[in-house]
Formats: structure tokens, C-alpha cells, sequence
């Protein structure tokens, strides 16, 4: 059909999808590898994968609604969010099982806008959102783990264990930011009231500020894709959302 976007023309997938076309088309091969193209019961796709997973990755790009993306892509409504539906979970990505002697990980959790009140709650910014800890591994920055969804109104020590991101880590040594006390996460020093930190401590602190500032350059590149900034999708959507830009993002840090 005239007129719609395919990966048979490789300027389309940055603009829609982030990757490049290198990251792209290894992203498609994984899948095939994994199974994605098994010939299932009923009628079959009218996409190719590699075009089915071009309208996965372009609706998280560009959080257009299905009336909008379905015609760029030549398909129905319809048959949009069916391969929505079916290819979220497929790009998932799988929390790594095992850390190296030595690992340094970085825990944030990361608020992201959700129109699904069954599973959101008002949070400081004052939307309805969901709480999700990351995991980012400190030296090479790919994401490692990402915890179950929580209400955006649960705090960090809270949602570290509820999430199931501390069970997923273990004893791994795993830096964090001010809000999560008692949870036994290498955090800043604190400053009691009426008393100034010794400079050693202050020493550590910029240090430790250093370092975990690369979760937050993390959340910056993961929040290109804009149904992180308002996600429309129900149920375990935002959840498949996530884990799906965070193998994208990973994908992006090793061309």
C-alpha cells in the first residue's frame, strides 16, 4: 500500500522507533530466535515481524492512539492493538540471573503517568502513576532488572522489596539515593540537624552523587519514548511497556 511506513525503507525505523537500523534488525533477528514467528492457530498476520515489531516500537515511540497509527502502517485499528497486545510481552526483557564478583549496581525508582486507576495511584507530581525500581548495572549502564508495577503513592523502601527488585538482586552491592532507609542500599551520608558533615563524608557524597547520576541519564533516554510520559495501555501494559524500552535502550548502548 502507498502512502505507509516499512522497515523496507530503513529511514523509517530511527525516526519511529529510536534504534537504529543495525540495532533494529538485530532486535528481529532475537525474536525469530526466540520464537516470535511461530505459525500460530487462526488467521495469520497481515504484517511481517519485522513491520509488526516497527508498530510495536513506533506506538511506544510516539504514544500516537491506534486510530492515528494503524494507517501508517497499512492495518486496522484493530489489528494494531491485537499486535500490540501480542508483541508487548514477546520484547520483554529478561532480568539478569547473575551479577560478577565485583558488580556495582544503581536502584531509582521511575514514575511514569498511568490512565489505568486500577493500578495507579496520585503521586508527587499530582497524576495517577505507577512506581517502577530499575536496576541498572554501574559500569557498562544497561538495565538489568525492572520491578513490578506499584501505585505511584508507594515510597522507594516500600516498593524496593514489594516490587520484587531486592529478591532479584540478592546480596549484590547496589548503590541508592537518600530514600531508601533501612533497606541496607549504599546511600549518602546524612546531616543531623545543627551538625556539618566531616570532609571525608562530604568527599563521599559527591562521589556517590557522581556515580548514580547514571540511572538518571538513564530515565532521560528512556523517556524519549513518550508512553512513558502518559501510558494509555491496562493491566500488565505498562509493565511489558517498560521492560520493552529497557531492551531497546540496552540494544541502543551496545552498537
Amino acid at each position: 500500500m502507498a502512502g505507509v511506513i516499512t522497515t523496507s525503507e530503513p529511514s523509517w525505523i530511527t525516526p519511529f522507533t529510536g534504534p537504529s537500523p543495525r540495532c533494529f534488525g538485530r532486535l528481529v533477528t532475537a525474536l525469530r530466535r526466540e520464537g516470535a514467528e511461530a505459525v500460530r492457530r487462526g488467521r495469520p498476520w497481515g504484517l511481517t515481524l519485522e513491520n509488526r515489531v516497527l508498530l510495536e516500537t513506533a506506538y511506544w515511540r510516539t504514544n500516537l492512539t491506534m486510530r492515528q497509527l494503524a494507517p501508517l502502517l497499512g492495518v486496522s485499528k484493530s489489528a494494531a492493538d491485537r499486535i500490540i497486545g501480542h508483541l508487548g510481552p514477546l520484547l520483554a526483557l529478561q532480568p539478569r540471573q547473575r551479577f560478577t564478583k565485583g558488580t556495582a549496581l544503581i536502584v531509582d525508582g521511575a514514575l511514569v503517568p498511568t490512565r489505568d486507576h486500577a493500578i495507579a495511584e496520585q503521586s508527587k507530581n499530582y497524576r495517577y502513576s505507577t512506581n517502577h525500581q530499575v536496576v541498572i548495572d554501574a559500569d557498562p549502564r544497561q538495565i538489568v532488572v525492572v520491578g513490578q508495577p506499584l501505585p505511584g503513592n508507594r515510597n522507594d523502601c516500600r516498593a524496593w522489596e514489594e516490587s520484587g527488585a531486592k529478591a532479584a538482586v540478592g546480596k549484590t552491592v547496589t548503590i541508592a539515593d537518600g530514600g531508601y532507609p533501612g533497606t541496607g542500599l549504599v546511600m549518602p551520608h546524612r546531616r543531623r540537624a545543627g551538625e556539618e558533615l566531616p570532609d571525608w563524608k562530604q568527599e563521599h557524597n559527591r562521589s556517590h552523587k557522581q556515580v548514580r547520576a547514571r540511572i538518571e541519564h538513564t530515565f532521560a533516554r528512556m523517556k524519549t519514548w513518550k508512553i512513558l510520559r502518559d501510558c494509555r495501555l491496562k493491566g500488565d501494559g505498562v509493565h511489558h511497556a517498560m521492560l520493552g524500552l529497557a531492551r531497546l535502550h540496552n540494544l541502543n548502548l551496545a552498537r
